[in-house]
């Protein structure tokens, strides 16, 4: 073993084992292709990037991939399943090969869970990006397969990571249906706010993607997850080339006109949009900087309330 494989940082949930484990487990492991690897198809997750992915490809240069991905097998190759930032690294630190368990003859149901279930075991679901939390949420409720079967498959993930299977797996009621309220309950959240999650998931990527980076307020992606493909594109198209941030009542216009929009209409909704904020927080602006200059939001607030209570009790005692 490598002196230094003790000094290796840990970057993915499966990537867990050290040089030991990976040589006693080596029955189940070949090496394969990168060329030969594609991403699993509709990825949700995003890759890393950054400081976080320069530091992976300096630790896979120095010790190599010392966990293997798990790839499911088709008529061409494989499709990544679980291991897509070692794949990324891999391929920029300029390795041929990378060490692989192989799958086959999964379901899409079941090959889900394994994409699904390895990212939520890397990060806290509070730590997803709103798509992201979509797309576990989406799985756990409209991708519905075999309770037991599931188990199986999360055992096994924890089997390969070296961790100890979930509680969740262990329960011996396999075959009872969950509602929203159910699983929204395992992560905090009302079974209002689950439908919010389970909508926003029938966004197009471009809308998804500008939700990620907090230019569509989910509020407003629920709205125009009931749109069109295209429409929703036109309308991310334009959110981008006027800057403007999405309005609830600009949203919730462009959902009643759901079949019937067009460039230019969406383009007058949007920018109205924008243009009613903009002339608020102009207005704004110049009464912080006119009354309150030097104030936090705090201390302005407390003294607008004040003020306003005095007024209205004024006014109630004029009459």
């Amino acid at each position: 073993m490598r002196s230094s494989a003790g000094k290796r940082k840990i970057f993915d949930a499966v990537d867990l084992l050290n040089e030991d484990d990976l040589v006693v487990k080596n029955n189940g492991v070949v090496q394969v292709n990168i060329s030969e690897v594609k991403p699993f198809r509709n990825h949700p997750f995003r890759l890393y990037e950054g400081e976080r992915l320069t530091e992976m490809v300096e630790s896979v240069k120095a010790h190599g991939i010392l966990s293997p991905v798990i790839v499911l097998e088709t008529n061409d190759g494989y499709e990544m399943l679980a291991g897509h930032n070692r794949l990324n690294a891999a391929k920029i630190a300029g390795l041929s090969e990378i060490p692989a368990i192989i799958k086959t003859d999964l379901s899409e149901e079941e090959a889900y869970v394994y994409v699904i279930e390895t990212n939520v075991l890397q990060r806290s679901f509070s730590e997803l990006l709103p798509s992201e939390k979509a797309a576990v949420l989406a799985l756990r409720y409209e991708k519905v397969i075999c309770q037991g079967k599931r188990n199986d498959i999360l055992n096994d993930i924890a089997k390969i990571s070296g961790v100890e299977p979930s509680k969740e797996t262990c329960g011996h009621d396999v075959h009872k249906s969950r509602t929203r309220e159910d699983i929204g309950e395992d992560y905090g959240m009302t079974g209002r706010n689950m439908a919010r999650y389970l909508r926003i998931n029938e966004l197009n990527q471009t809308c998804k993607d500008l939700m990620d980076a907090g230019n569509l307020p989910l509020v407003c992606g629920v709205e125009l997850s009931y749109l069109s493909e295209e429409e929703q594109e036109m309308i991310a198209k334009e959110i981008l080339a006027s800057g403007c941030k999405l309005k609830q009542t600009a949203a919730e216009v462009l959902h009643k006109n759901a079949g019937n929009l067009d460039r230019d209409k969406i383009s007058q909704i949007v920018t109205d949009s924008g243009k009613s904020k903009s002339n608020e927080s102009r207005m704004f602006a110049s009464i912080r900087k006119e009354y309150f200059k030097g104030m936090n939001t705090d201390e302005i607030q407390s003294i607008l309330v004040k003020a306003l209570d005095a007024w209205f009790s004024s006014a109630g005692e004029r009459r």
